[in-house]
């Protein structure tokens, strides 16, 4: 369900460029990923992620826990 695999890897720098596979899709790395504070990324709008090519937020999901809670974040997927 999870995985990494590197593509290309600079050998000067060691930057690499990969594809990073989850249960929701692949995405292709290095990519824009905010962070989403208690399920909310501060100061930007949904327009904003959308239009900056936001591909995965990431959330703490202790904060998701205990709001909105289990139920909902299961329903979300």
């Amino acid at each position: 369900m999870f995985g990494f695999t590197v593509e290309k890897k600079c050998g000067m720098t060691g930057a690499r460029l990969g594809k990073l596979a989850t249960p929701h899709g692949v995405f292709a790395t290095p990519l824009f990923m905010p962070v989403g504070t208690q399920a909310t990324v501060k100061t930007l709008s949904s327009e904003d992620l959308y239009e900056a090519g936001a591909g995965i937020i990431l959330a703490n999901t202790y904060h998701l826990y205990l709001r909105p809670g289990p139920e909902v974040v299961s329903q979300a997927g």
